[in-house]
């Protein structure tokens, strides 16, 4: 497991440089899920915070079907959120994060592109967002390969979705939200930003 996680961060720090500060969460029964961020001030549209989880990816996921969980074979996962520097105190997403990388272990879920995830609160203060949309990977850290018989680790982007944004994306599905964001033209790192036009 400690070794996953070391190779996880070290393509963590390959692809986004050194993060600047990082906190630890621990949940009854589970794993510790760090959380680390990283500025890039060199962002297209100015400066942007990433914010990664480590530890979701130390065991592979398991379908809650299964009567016995594989401790080897199975996808394995972090994830990360991007939002534009300076807009909103957004350092108080790490526990709402660390909850959503934990929730595998705690409520055996499979995180996976195009799934919402909900907090059942603000991601930060005063945030317009409760959940997000899980976007595909590989565009922003590459995949982990690990060696056979594992899994891989993908490394998950998430996309603040609000109430409305989620409720349609229930009915449309995933690929309809982002077609809809992307023809607004809508910026999904501004912490700040409005539900989309929806009709």
């Amino acid at each position: 497991m400690a070794d996953v996680l070391a190779l996880v961060e070290a393509r963590l720090r390959m692809a986004l440089g050194e993060p600047d500060a990082r906190a630890a969460v621990t949940f009854l029964g589970t794993d510790r899920i760090e959380v680390l961020r990283f500025t890039d001030p060199s962002a297209e549209g100015g400066p942007v915070v990433r914010y990664a989880s480590l530890g979701m990816s130390a065991a592979p996921m398991t379908d809650p079907t299964l009567a016995l969980a594989d401790p080897v074979q199975g996808p394995r996962a972090e994830l990360i959120l991007s939002v534009r520097a300076g807009r909103a105190d957004t350092d108080k997403l790490l526990r709402p994060l660390a909850v959503l990388a934990a929730s595998p272990q705690v409520e055996g879920v499979v995180v996976a592109p195009g799934a919402s995830l909900d907090t059942g609160e603000p991601l930060w203060p005063g945030a317009p967002f409760t959940s997000v949309l899980v976007a595909e990977p590989g565009g922003l850290v590459e995949d982990l390969a690990l060696d056979a018989p594992m899994d891989p680790v993908h490394f998950l982007p998430l996309l603040p979705m609000t109430p409305n944004e989620a409720a349609w994306k229930r009915v449309h599905g995933a690929a309809a939200l982002e077609e809809r964001w992307l023809a607004r033209g809508t910026d999904l790192r501004d912490p700040a930003r409005g539900s989309v036009g929806l009709d």
